[in-house]
């Protein structure tokens, strides 16, 4: 009988134990997922105080460098500014010069009179003044003027006009040119001033520590870069414009020419 009763108390005491294990087993199982959540928001946070406090940052540069250093990074800005403005301000004058050249065949051409022909054109319009011009060349041939032939006369006026219109659209390009044959000779000079300034900091601390050079020497890269690009954008464009500008000069010397024939013929019927 005590067999009988410890072998049917045996099953309930093995069995007592388990929900007590499964309770502790399963007791430490919500701190996991607390865990994890709170990391990248730590991570996340640290991460964000780094990039404010980041000792190499543009915004760092600019307020660890002296007055020499910032006239650099000014002048570059100016550079870098005003190309963009040419590049943006020639390309639509270029675009307005090919629209006012397609409009001379139906505007001009298709008039009776050169002055019929010149008021048909658009205002503004670099082929309306040298029609213009043409015009008035014929108009004023008095004074000391009548010396000369008005066959001489009359391109003379012609020719005037081109090349104004020719030194407008030449406008601007010289401080391409300027622009990108001297920013990077710009730029290397703040590498030799931030050079300079990493040796004065290793001079100063007696030991080249990573802390001491890597400021200035990052100024000195940026400033490099910097130069390089305000320079290869004006080179470019400087090549680009120039290549457009002769062929818009190219149809604009055509109509003077043709105009020119067009007057001198007209004077000599009129003779």
């Amino acid at each position: 009988m005590l067999l009988a009763l410890s072998l049917a108390g045996t099953p309930a005491a093995a069995q007592a134990p388990a929900p007590a294990s499964v309770a502790s087993a399963s007791a430490p199982a919500p701190a996991a997922p607390m865990a994890a959540t709170a990391t990248p928001a730590a991570s996340a946070k640290k991460n964000g105080a780094e990039a404010l406090d980041n000792p190499y940052g543009i915004e760092a540069l600019w307020k660890g460098s002296d007055n020499i250093a910032r006239g650099v990074l000014l002048l570059l800005a100016i550079m870098s500014i005003g190309s963009w403005y040419i590049m943006i301000t020639k390309l639509l004058e270029q675009s307005k010069m090919n629209r006012h050249a397609r409009s001379v065949d139906k505007s001009f051409w298709a008039a009776n009179t050169v002055t019929a022909g010149a008021n048909a054109l658009e205002k503004n319009s670099a082929y309306r003044f040298i029609a213009e011009s043409g015009v008035a060349a014929t108009n004023d041939h008095g004074g000391l003027k009548s010396h000369i032939p008005m066959a001489d006369w009359i391109p003379m006026s012609i020719t005037a006009a081109v090349d104004r219109v020719h030194a407008t659209t030449q406008g601007g390009l010289a401080f391409l040119a300027t622009v990108g044959s001297t920013s990077p000779f710009v730029g290397l000079f703040g590498t030799v001033w931030g050079i300079y300034h990493a040796l004065t900091a290793i001079g100063i601390s007696g030991q080249a520590s990573i802390d001491k050079v890597a400021g200035p020497v990052g100024e000195a890269l940026i400033m490099t870069a910097i130069g390089l690009a305000v320079a290869i954008p004006a080179v470019l464009a400087y090549n680009w414009l120039a290549r457009r500008n002769k062929a818009v000069m190219d149809e604009v010397r055509e109509f003077a020419d043709e105009l020119n024939a067009v007057i001198v013929g007209s004077a000599g019927k009129a003779a």
